[in-house]
């Protein structure tokens, strides 16, 4: 089952006679998810505030220890903003140090959260960044943050309700024709290793091939914000690192797209790849991940 769906289908099953009190207490849940999901905007705002007072347009690192040192220096500037405040604004919730991890989380509350996602176009003047913060309860999304102060956007998302940007509601792309399609992938961080970025190469082949237009770009985050709002119409990627991906992944399964791995099963945080896309292109699109090596 999609972890990202399981509360839905769950409460599906729920027998008549107890959906009453399984509305309410559900309908609590949500209530508090709403009430943390409002601070944690102030939060995430904040930070990316202060994130943005460090952008230089002009800025133009001139080598790896440079570049490496200017990373370091936006992570350990925006970090004391967003750790404490989120971890406060749900007691008992834990963090995730890692940003560049993946796999699974054990069971709880988890806040995993990018101070700088994008940090690489952030140092080198460009404007693909923004603040992102996602809350994982037993390895799935339920909460999801993302703001870019260069335009004032914010896409929030809580699960079961939807997926907005500033407030309005968010849809999928209706595109059924993966030819007529936008499409995306990139690398997930700096030094994969060489079978997965021949992976993710010949998979741009194919879709160079069958798609409309192919985007290789970075970070994941602002890719999928496209495909949340049916700008896009599928994003992939061979990997799995949590930060880059959670947000996305919740927002783009409540603004009604489809999130899977590579070859159209459930996604999960056990899962190495990804998927997500318009509903009418996602069978196409697995079609021809399915057969890159």
């Amino acid at each position: 089952m999609n972890a990202i769906s399981a509360a839905r289908t769950v409460s599906a099953e729920i027998p008549e006679s107890a959906a009453p009190a399984e509305s309410a207490e559900a309908s609590s849940a949500t209530a508090r998810l709403e009430a943390v999901l409002e601070r944690a905007v102030t939060i995430v705002k904040t930070a990316a505030a202060h994130l943005l007072e460090r952008y230089d347009v002009g800025a133009r690192p001139g080598d790896l220890d440079e570049i490496v040192r200017a990373i370091h220096a936006n992570d350990e500037a925006v970090l004391p903003l967003v750790r404490q405040p989120l971890l406060e604004a749900l007691p008992g919730s834990r963090w995730v140090d890692d940003e560049l991890a993946g796999g699974v989380l054990p069971e709880g509350d988890w806040w995993v959260v990018d101070t700088a996602e994008g940090n690489i176009n952030h140092i080198h003047g460009m404007d693909e960044w923004a603040v992102t913060a996602a809350l994982v309860r037993d390895n799935a999304p339920v909460l999801s943050v993302v703001h870019l102060p260069l335009t004032g956007d914010t896409y929030t998302a809580v699960r079961g309700r939807g997926a907005r940007l500033n407030g309005e509601v968010l849809r999928a792309s209706a595109k059924t024709d993966l030819g007529a399609a936008l499409v995306g992938t990139g690398q997930a961080k700096p030094g994969e290793d060489e079978q997965a970025l021949r992976r993710m190469g010949a998979s741009v082949t194919a879709m160079l091939i069958n798609a409309l237009v192919v985007r290789v770009s970075v970070p994941a985050t602002m890719q999928l914000i496209h495909v949340a709002s049916g700008r896009m119409d599928a994003f992939w990627q061979f990997s799995d690192v949590r930060s880059g991906l959670l947000p996305g992944a919740l927002l783009v399964s409540e603004a009604g797209g489809t999130v899977t791995d590579t070859r159209g099963e459930p996604w999960s945080l056990a899962g190495a790849d990804f998927l997500a896309s318009a509903p009418g292109v996602h069978t196409r699109v697995v079609g021809i991940l399915s057969d890159v090596d």
